[in-house]
């Protein structure tokens, strides 16, 4: 489904936020702590997170995806803006990730959680790969306040999807898209996964009308 979605994904991220998506990136990396380590941006996608944290000062990023068609539209991104010394792209699994225990300074991921088919596996993996006192930052969506609930649920699920048909030519792909919330946990319960898996001073901010949230945690 991602790999369908390549031509026409970054255009589709920018209209269906109105452009929010990247100021959400932006404070994903904010949150990711002092810049000058070693980050790893899972589900990199087509690199817009790797890129940012190459441009804030990280010594080195691994951007890594599990979907080849991905990959090769991030390489050609990072090529153009002249990143490509700093950003290295791996095929991988976030639930195996091909790195040893203690290598990274932050690990971070957008998009990325209500992917997964094991939350808490990914999260382990998140942590063992983190050094002592690395930051872990995740952006997704997450389940609005009642308030809201109703006109985000209609846009999200009926004005995106034909959205994604006009743009993309490909409804189903963004049907999912509220789908995949369904099943994922809120943003209170996620906060409290993310610290059963072994982080430390785990809070989380929400953006777009509660629609998107950021979390952030510590390994201990």
């Amino acid at each position: 489904m991602f790999a369908r979605l390549v031509p026409r994904y970054d255009l589709m991220n920018r209209l269906m936020t109105l452009g929010l998506d990247q100021r959400w990136r932006e404070a994903t990396v904010a949150l990711a702590g002092p810049a000058g380590g070693l980050a790893l941006d899972v589900a990199t996608g087509t690199g817009d997170l790797a890129l940012r944290l190459a441009r804030r000062g990280w010594r080195q990023v691994v951007a890594l995806d599990f979907c080849p068609q991905m990959l090769a539209a991030a390489a050609g991104k990072i090529a153009a803006q002249g990143e490509s010394g700093r950003v290295a792209l791996i095929a991988g699994d976030a639930l195996n990730l091909p790195f040893a225990a203690d290598t990274f300074d932050c690990v971070v991921n957008a998009f990325l959680l209500r992917n997964v088919v094991d939350l808490a596996a990914a999260l382990g993996e998140f942590r063992r790969v983190l050094r002592p006192g690395g930051r872990l930052v995740c952006l997704d969506l997450t389940h609005p306040p009642a308030a809201m609930k109703l006109p985000l649920a209609f846009y999200r699920d009926t004005i995106v999807p034909f959205l994604g048909a006009a743009v993309s030519g490909d409804f189903d792909a963004y049907r999912y898209l509220g789908n995949s919330l369904k099943p994922y946990p809120d943003a209170q319960r996620l906060s409290a996964l993310i610290s059963r898996a072994g982080f430390a001073q785990v809070d989380y901010r929400l953006y777009g009308l509660g629609a998107v949230a950021i979390h952030r945690g510590c390994k201990k």
